[in-house]
């Protein structure tokens, strides 16, 4: 018969000190695996946390644009204006009837612009 494991002392004690290896391994790889959900798990957070923070981003320089399209809008409704106030003191009443329909204009296309805007709108919300 052969000889069994716990028959040699020196064996049993190289098995029990493997056994006892293997088990923290065993452990550590446990542990190690735990670590890697945990990453695996706040990468994610990260990832969705950065494409908030970029959808954020594109939001404000959609707005940014929209102010800057206001402003000159605005700047250039006052020239008209300006334009006008000038050309009736001056006596030119053509250019400030011109001016006026001018101006007249631009606020009939912003006010086209605004309904479609609120039309397209309105078709996107569920």
């Amino acid at each position: 018969m052969a000889p069994s494991r716990t028959d040699n002392p020196d064996m049993a004690k190289k098995h029990l000190k493997v056994r006892t290896k293997a088990k923290r391994l065993k452990t550590e790889m446990g542990k190690v695996r735990e670590d890697q959900l945990c990453l695996i798990e706040e990468q994610s957070k990260l990832v969705t946390r950065f494409r908030e923070i970029e959808r954020q981003c594109n939001e404000l320089k959609q707005e940014a644009q929209m102010m800057a399209k206001q402003s000159a809008m605005t700047r250039l409704k006052l020239e008209l204006m300006l334009g006008i106030l000038k050309a009736r003191e001056g006596g030119d009443l053509v250019q400030a009837a011109n001016l006026t329909r001018f101006l007249r204009e631009i606020v009939a296309m912003e006010k086209a612009n605004a309904i479609l805007a609120q039309v397209k709108d309105e078709e996107d919300e569920p």
